[in-house]
């Protein structure tokens, strides 16, 4: 029911993830990120804690250890997990390392890959090239680190997609401070991933006069809405 990615931009070290399904809020339960830590997701027949799950054992493993450890938290997960066998996990740390975990009563057609930087994961799949061809786009684009994961999307869709429609899709990324600078989401739309885009589109010129606003209120540009000065 879903085709994601997760990325990583080795200019900014921005981390973020996207993905889209045929079932509604999407991102809301699959798409997890930590800045300074990794991104995660958990889909399939999806266990949103198992998110959670894998960023604190990522976390936890770099401030022991000093480094960063994707495998060794996929791997902790699916060792201690009932019911891992219907999961689908993505991780990717802090430098750009993947693990991915299929689980063997993953439904429909499904995939994964692997790139420089990314991972990406699908299941319910009309082909079994989708994610390649995201992780194609991914390595072959430049830009904003959200730009090249939606776009991704937009290439897992063209490479075939989902055996049905997609009727969700969400992006998010993490910067530098402690919440998502980027997080849209659109539900339940018939095109999700183009509506995605215009949203981006909308927010991008926006973004760093939010996080302004957080840091130093007295730096932040006025918009001329209604009420501000």
């Amino acid at each position: 029911m879903t085709l994601s990615i997760l990325g990583r931009c080795p200019e900014t070290g921005m981390l973020g993830g996207a993905v889209t399904s045929s079932s509604i809020c999407v991102a809301s339960r699959c798409l997890f990120t930590r800045s300074g830590v990794g991104a995660a997701l958990t889909q399939n027949v999806t266990d949103p804690e198992l998110g959670q799950r894998m960023l604190d054992l990522l976390e936890k493993g770099a401030n022991e250890t000093g480094t960063s450890g994707a495998n060794d938290a996929v791997s902790q997960v699916v060792a201690e997990t009932a019911y891992i066998e219907w999961r689908q996990l993505v991780l990717l740390d802090s430098a750009g390392n993947s693990a991915i975990h299929t689980g063997g009563k993953a439904l429909g057609i499904h995939a994964s890959a692997r790139g420089n930087q990314c991972a990406a994961a699908a299941n319910l799949l009309a082909n079994e090239q989708v994610p390649q061809a995201m992780v194609t786009n991914f390595e072959n684009s430049s830009g904003h680190l959200a730009q090249r994961l939606i776009s991704a999307l937009e290439a897992g869709i063209e490479a075939g997609g989902e055996a049905g429609d997609v009727r969700s899709a969400g992006v998010q990324v993490v910067h530098e401070v402690s919440w998502p600078i980027v997080d849209l989401r659109v539900d339940w739309d018939e095109n999700p991933i183009s509506r995605l885009q215009t949203i981006w589109k909308e927010y991008q010129p926006q973004l760093d006069a939010y996080v302004t606003r957080a840091l130093n209120p007295e730096s932040a540009p006025s918009y001329g809405v209604p009420g501000d000065l």
